[in-house]
């Protein structure tokens, strides 16, 4: 099995290749077999991306944001139609089961740029502002070359998802995917060429944590926009502050799902189970606690074991599998590290904890896993795991568990399930994150803004608040009379 690019890079509309940089690894994790080698970007490679993209911006900013819209939407059909093709990159990328990766990662790529393809004259729009004889107005303007830095769980969206508003805001973008999934950005570079897309506008280059400085302290670079880790995000705020750069900060979560007693107990648990275990629960937004009304517990973990206990582990690229592997052996090892502390911790193991016996042994893989009897004290109820690992809390009032919920640094997501609507609302009113859903989880269109509070970052992806963080206002003052001074 091989997905061998035909270079480590995408610079100025075509691949370039640099053998001095250090080579990157594309493993499959389903089988741990290497699928690709390339090289992460040395300083020359880095300073050949950016300078393309800076010669390119100026004029694509010229341009009326229709006609780069047009550009846009065009990718977005080529995207759906190669949906297949990219979707079986994305399953080797990631590990990711191909019945999900045929209707959650291209597709919600194709949905970012058809989205903001087609808002981009009204979303750039300035305002008039009446003063009299006098007047002002507002407009829009770009930033210039973006660095966007991605995550390893959704590669080609969020190679979508911060490419989009940025291009179609009137910027260039260098985008760098994670080391660990390197291989879809570069397609999603040549779709935009073959749709039209001016060279330079949008470079892809791999690269390591040492790249990534590289980048972000880059004095051509006006803005930074990534999805990553809490202690990540904050190295890379610090220093994009230090030379006032725009950022969108896209972090970690440990997001708490409430479900109360009068819930639809089916739809509860399929919520938990989607907002832990898609992705093989690796998805930053998870609600990873399972806060459960004590009087439905015995109930809601019974049903749980048994839809648990029933999910089909195996081979990512069968459209059968509901389950495919970690990303990598590390992470892996992490998660199991994170099982063993909930073990020791005196949490209740409903199900799962370990490696499944009917797969590959070379594959990273683990087992959906259920832990009871959480309290908000242990390891695995406070930090961020990003694993399929759900820990299941109990409450008993309202007030009690908002104020749990709402104990943590983080404050990406939140959900609630519940049949009292008034309740549902006055509660997702009280909890401290960015993105809350009542009676579902997990759904990102893209017409909705997405992004977090707290230590969970700032900014927002997606809808038109994207466009405010990829572009800033410029101000003119329009004097109808002669100037009366006093001097």
């Amino acid at each position: 099995m091989r997905a061998q690019p035909k270079a480590s890079h995408f610079i100025d509309g075509e691949y370039v290749e640099d053998t001095d940089g250090t080579v990157i690894e594309s493993i499959y994790p389903a089988t741990g077999e290497v699928i690709a080698r390339l090289h992460a970007a040395t300083p020359a490679i880095v300073e050949r991306a950016i300078a393309a993209a800076r010669r390119a911006q100026p004029e694509w900013a010229a341009m009326s944001p229709t006609a780069r819209g047009r550009i846009l939407k065009r990718a977005a059909d080529i995207m759906r139609e190669r949906n297949r093709e990219l979707s079986e990159l994305e399953t080797l990328d990631t590990g990711k089961p191909i019945q999900e990766t045929v209707v959650a990662d291209p597709t919600s790529g194709a949905d970012s740029f058809e989205f903001f393809g087609g808002i981009a004259a009204a979303g750039l729009n300035g305002s008039y502002i009446p003063l009299g004889g006098d007047f002002a107005y507002t407009k829009r303007v770009p930033l210039g070359v973006c660095v966007g830095i991605g995550a390893w769980n959704y590669p080609q969206q969020i190679a979508c998802w911060k490419g989009a508003p940025a291009l179609v805001a009137g910027n260039a973008m260098v985008f760098k995917p994670s080391e660990n999934t390197p291989l879809g950005a570069l397609k999603i570079a040549e779709i935009l060429i073959e749709a039209g897309l001016p060279k330079g506008l949008y470079n892809v280059i791999q690269g390591d944590r040492e790249t990534g400085p590289l980048l972000i302290n880059h004095p051509d670079v006006a803005k930074v926009s990534l999805t990553g880790s809490v202690p990540t995000g904050r190295k890379v705020a610090a220093s994009a502050a230090g030379n006032l750069k725009h950022v969108t900060m896209e972090l970690g979560g440990k997001s708490p799902l409430i479900v109360f007693d009068d819930a639809d107990i089916d739809s509860a648990i399929g919520g938990a189970m989607l907002g832990n275990f898609y992705s093989t629960g690796q998805v930053c937004s998870n609600g990873t606690r399972v806060f459960v009304n004590r009087k439905i517990k015995p109930e809601f973990l019974k049903r749980l074991k048994v839809r648990t206990d029933a999910m089909l582990i195996g081979d990512p690229m069968d459209e059968a599998t509901q389950i495919g592997p970690m990303v990598s052996w590390a992470q892996r090892e992490k998660v199991l590290a994170y099982i063993e502390k909930g073990k020791a911790e005196g949490a209740t193991l409903l199900t799962g904890g370990g490696i499944p016996n009917n797969v590959s042994g070379e594959g990273y893989y683990i087992q959906p896993t259920v832990f009871a009897d959480v309290t908000d004290d242990m390891t695995i109820a406070r930090e961020e795991i990003f694993g399929p690992v759900m820990c299941v809390l109990d409450f008993d009032d309202e007030a009690e568990v908002i104020a749990r919920a709402n104990a943590t640094e983080f404050g990406l997501s939140g959900g609630v399930f519940t049949a009292d609507l008034t309740r549902a609302h006055r509660v997702v009113d009280q909890l401290e994150a960015g993105t809350l859903w009542i009676n579902t989880y997990n759904l990102c269109p893209v017409e909705i803004p997405f992004g977090g509070s707290k230590q969970s970052g700032f900014g927002r992806e997606n809808s038109l608040a994207a466009l405010e963080h990829y572009s800033e206002l410029k101000t003119v003052y329009v004097g109808m009379g002669p100037v009366q001074a006093p001097y």
